[in-house]
């Protein structure tokens, strides 16, 4: 699980059948302090309605992605399970 924090969203004309339906997010993985960028931004299938500019908990749980997709396979890595509050 990491932090992230979301900055666009991703449109597909052609998906892999698993992702038909999904909403998927552009989000930029965030260092402990939720400021410092933690690598490159990556695409994630958002589970929790999130918004541009929301910090999100995200997770590579492949298991997990199959189940929400409702599919044996399926090519994403990433997807959001938690919106972070903040003060």
């Amino acid at each position: 699980m990491q932090l992230a924090r979301i900055i666009g969203t991703a449109t597909a004309t052609i998906k892999h059948p698993s992702l038909v339906g999904a909403r998927l997010l552009v989000v930029q993985p965030l260092m402990a302090d939720r400021r410092s960028p933690d690598g490159d931004p990556q695409i994630a299938v958002d589970t929790v309605a999130a918004a541009v500019g929301d910090t999100v908990v995200i997770t590579s749980d492949g298991r997990l992605l199959r189940e929400i997709l409702k599919s044996d396979a399926t090519p994403a890595r990433w997807s959001t399970i938690g919106l972070v509050d903040t003060p």
